[in-house]
């Protein structure tokens, strides 16, 4: 499926199938070409946890306001967001670019402070906006993935946190932009046109606002 086709073809569903499974391996690929995103200093700072699992399914549908969707999709990606990205894969990252040629090691020196000095302290709100900007962008191209495997998704944004965080056992650091239930659409569900959509006219702004 080509990329435009598949944002085309994406809608967020509410009715999933519950009886039908993901192929062994699908999900796993879906992930890898999503890890493909782009990130700030290529820092990759997601962190994803994969429920499956028909108990922890249940357990995280009462995380989230009791939305029949996270029981029946065939799976539930929690994305999270590492603030602490910046200290543990910074190094990595920059051996990789001096490994590739694209930088020399003074070079990577001299690039190593930077995100430190753009992103303040590890607990300050600018690393938790960076963690929940990147991750996003981490979802949106799973989203976009899932869908060229023939997979139907919806992002979620109504859970609670920390309940979250302490029924799976995720660090506090981390920042929960949102849940994606993956799966299929339900048979015999035939999906109303898309919502309204705001013309390009409406948000885009030349040069300046």
């Amino acid at each position: 499926m080509e990329v435009s086709e598949a944002l085309r073809q994406r809608r967020s569903i509410n009715f999933f199938d519950p009886n039908r499974e993901i192929p062994e391996g699908v999900l796993e690929a879906v992930l890898e070409e999503a890890n493909l995103a782009p990130s700030s200093f290529n820092l990759q700072p997601w962190e994803v946890i994969l429920v499956k699992d028909k108990d922890n399914k249940r357990r995280l549908r009462e995380c989230a306001f009791n939305q029949p969707k996270v029981e029946e999709a065939s799976a539930v990606l929690i994305v999270a967001g590492d603030p602490m990205a910046v200290e543990n894969h910074i190094d990595p990252v920059l051996e990789s670019m001096i490994r590739l040629g694209y930088m020399k090691a003074e070079d990577a020196a001299r690039t190593r402070p930077m995100p430190f000095k753009l992103y303040g302290e590890p607990d300050s709100e600018r690393r938790r906006l960076f963690a929940a900007k990147n991750a996003s962008l981490f979802a949106m191209s799973v989203m976009v993935a899932a869908m060229g495997h023939g997979l139907s998704t919806h992002p979620m944004d109504g859970f609670d946190e920390a309940k979250v965080k302490e029924t799976f056992g995720i660090p506090d650091r981390l920042v929960i932009p949102m849940l994606i239930a993956v799966g299929y659409l339900k048979e015999g569900v035939t999906l109303l046109p898309r919502g309204m959509r705001r013309p390009l006219e409406g948000f885009l702004h030349r040069e300046r606002f």
